[in-house]
This record gives structure tokens, C-alpha cells and sequence, in this order.
């Protein structure tokens, strides 16, 4: 019986051991054996998690990174905390970037490819938990040295944040004059490339300055032609508008300028610069459908309390007998007057919005048809669908 509970106990503690939170103090590599012979599987960075599957021996651990692969690193490396004071060897070799440059805190690499599907598990069938674009900065503390396999582009063992590509698709990031060189030196008939060194360029443009966009969508437009689709002539149409906009922004004032007195009107309610009392609300639009309680760690609504209708959410105070709006649907009772010249509402198209305010939102690629307007202490969120307009939402900052 004694025999039973030294083997429990045994399993046990082994479990526990594995899934501590160990690190690593220094660059080095996942080894195939722990004599350093040189055969080796991929590249730690500084501060890498790792789970250990073995004891000490003789200077040296058996671990699993985070990709799952399985392997050995030198105990000295291997620690539970990490300070200002560990003396880091870097390795030369180690494709990964440190967190030095502009674009990301820590260790790195970026995403090559347009569209690229971030996974649940390092399976093709697995889950798409994200889509990243070209240019991205992506979550790196251990390289597979086989560009076949599977990364994890978030650095975490926790399933809830962790995410996997293959990693032939991330490395440096990539320069956006010779990808126009590239894109340039194909044959006008190799349309299947065309287009996705297209759609890669306009990605990284996105993701690097608005100078970039026309010379991205130039080409870009090119291919679009070649293939002669309706949808996405259109679409793209409508992103060189932006592209436009975005190339002479109004400054911070103007912009503030223009929503400085906006106020929705409601089923012919005005909002007084987007308040409004509780028995106003009530009045105008009787009681809500629903209550919620929200977490507001930060105080930026009037109150924790929500009221939900079918064309509105309100943060209310009944104490004080006050509501702030913080979104609403667009119909024909309900719109945005921003002043006199400038009214949103449901006949104004995604099209003729950028038109006449293409100059003062902000858009990006990653949150199509979504655009933002600035205010003092937060901005409007306005969102089309269909070529329509569909809702306004006020995010506040924290």
C-alpha cells in the first residue's frame, strides 16, 4: 500500500513540477540531447516560458517550449524569475528581434503574408482566433529552426491567449520599396501573383504611413482591374477614398471643432451634447428591455448602470436622474447632428460620408467600415454595413 502512495505522490509532484512558470535567463537553443552536441531543434529569447518534464541532470533540464516541442537547455539558464540582474549571452544566431525597435516592447518577429490566420493550437483545422496583416508584430520567444513548423505568436502556454502560425510565415519585417519592386517586376499576365504580392503591399502600407498608401493601392488597383470583380472593384474604390483622406488630415483642433456641439436627436428628442435626463429617456423611449450592472474600472461612464433598448444603450444614474448616451442605432428617427451642415443619418451612404469627411476620421484596414471621429475625452465610433449606416458608439478614454 505504502508502495501505491509513493507512486501517486511521485506523479503528482511531477505534474506540479511541469506546470510551474520557469524562464529563461538568456538566449539559447532547444537542444536533442543534453550533452550539447551541437543538434539542436530552435531558438530561446530572453524571458521565454518554459514548462520543465525532468529533474536536474547533471546540468541540464528536459523542457517543453511553448510550441509543444520537447528537448533540453543548461539548468544554468533555467530560473523562476527574471531581474535587471541576469547577465544575458545573446546568440547571434537567433533570428528572433528584441523588444528595441518601434514597433513592438518584446521579443519579436513580424507577419509576412497578407490575411494570415492565427490558431487556437498548432493544428490547420484548429480555430482562426485572429487574422493578422503584413508588417504585424507578433509574440515571439521560441523560433522552430524547421520553417514548417508551428509558432506560437504569443509567447504564452495559457490556451486563452496563445495562438499559432507556421513559421515560414513571420520573420523580419518586410520592406515595403522592394515589395513594389518585386510587384513591378512581374509579368502583368501573372495575376495569382500579382495579387498577392497586391495585397501584401497595401497591408504593410496600413501598417507603416500614409504616404504609402496611394503607391500601394496604385498597384493594388491594377490587378483589381485584371480580375473584374464587381464586389471587389468597389471595395477597393472605396479604400482609395480613404487612402485619400487620410493623406491630408485635418489637424486635432479642426476635428474637435466639428463635434464639438454635436447632439443626437431621438424620435425628435434632442440630447443636450449627448445627455439627457433618466425621465426624459423614459419618455421618450419608455422603460429598457434590459438592465446590466458593467465593470468600469476606470469611471469613464456617468454610471455602472446600463439601460438596453432595441435602438440605444444608455449609462444612467437614477440617483441623480441622469443618462449619457454611449451608442446608438441609426433609423429614421434617430441621427447625429454634428452642426447645422453636418448631419448623420440613415440616408447618408459609406460613400458620401467619406466624401465629406474623409479628412477628419480615422480608419483602418483591420476594422473595415468602421471609422472614428475625435472628441476631447474620447471619440465617436461610427460604423456602416451594407453601404449604410448603421450605428454610432461613444468610446470614452480611460
Amino acid at each position: 500500500m505504502k508502495k501505491y502512495h509513493f507512486i501517486l505522490f511521485f506523479l503528482f509532484s511531477t505534474l506540479v513540477h511541469s506546470q510551474d512558470r520557469y524562464h529563461l535567463k538568456s538566449d539559447t537553443r532547444l537542444f536533442t540531447s543534453k550533452n550539447n552536441t551541437g543538434e539542436f531543434l530552435g531558438y530561446f529569447k530572453y524571458g521565454a516560458e518554459i514548462q520543465l518534464l525532468s529533474e536536474n541532470e547533471k546540468g541540464w533540464y528536459k523542457v517543453k517550449s511553448d510550441n509543444f516541442s520537447e528537448g533540453y537547455v543548461e539548468a544554468k539558464f533555467v530560473s523562476k524569475t527574471l531581474n535587471a540582474a541576469d547577465i544575458k549571452i545573446k546568440d547571434k544566431e537567433n533570428p528572433i528581434i528584441e523588444g528595441n525597435d518601434s514597433y513592438y516592447g518584446g521579443n519579436h518577429l513580424f507577419v509576412l503574408v497578407a490575411g494570415l490566420k492565427a490558431r487556437a493550437l498548432p493544428d490547420r483545422n484548429s480555430k482562426v482566433k485572429e487574422i493578422l496583416f503584413t508588417g504585424d508584430p507578433v509574440a515571439v520567444n521560441y523560433l522552430p529552426k524547421n520553417p514548417e513548423e508551428w509558432v506560437n505568436i504569443n509567447g504564452s502556454f495559457t490556451p486563452e491567449y496563445a495562438q499559432y502560425t507556421i513559421g515560414k510565415f513571420i520573420g523580419e519585417r518586410p520592406d515595403f520599396n522592394a515589395l513594389l519592386k518585386n510587384f513591378d517586376q512581374l509579368d502583368v499576365a501573372a495575376i495569382p501573383e500579382r495579387k498577392t504580392i497586391g495585397e501584401r503591399i497595401v497591408e504593410l502600407a496600413w501598417n507603416s504611413d500614409v504616404s504609402k498608401l496611394a503607391p500601394a493601392y496604385q498597384r493594388y488597383y491594377e490587378v483589381v482591374k485584371q480580375l473584374n470583380d464587381p464586389k471587389l472593384i468597389a471595395e477597393t474604390d472605396l479604400n482609395i477614398a480613404i487612402a485619400k483622406g487620410l493623406a491630408k488630415p485635418k489637424t486635432p483642433e479642426q476635428i474637435m471643432a466639428l463635434c464639438k456641439k454635436a447632439e443626437f436627436i431621438l424620435k425628435g428628442q434632442k440630447t443636450k451634447s449627448l445627455h439627457l435626463t433618466q425621465k426624459e429617456l423614459e419618455k421618450t423611449f419608455g422603460k429598457p428591455i434590459k438592465k446590466a450592472t458593467i465593470s468600469d474600472d476606470c469611471g469613464i461612464y456617468l454610471s455602472n448602470l446600463f439601460y438596453y433598448y432595441p435602438d440605444l444603450e444608455v449609462s444612467v444614474d437614477e440617483k441623480q436622474n441622469q443618462a449619457e448616451i454611449i451608442k446608438v442605432f441609426i433609423n429614421e428617427n434617430n441621427k447625429l447632428v454634428l452642426n447645422a451642415n453636418s448631419i448623420l443619418d440613415h440616408s447618408i451612404s459609406e460613400k458620401a460620408f467619406i466624401a465629406k469627411y474623409g479628412t477628419y476620421i480615422g480608419a483602418s484596414i483591420k476594422t473595415p467600415h468602421y471609422y472614428t471621429l475625435l472628441l476631447g475625452d474620447g471619440h465617436f465610433t461610427i460604423e456602416f454595413k451594407d453601404g449604410k449606416l448603421l450605428s454610432i458608439e461613444i468610446i470614452f478614454y480611460c
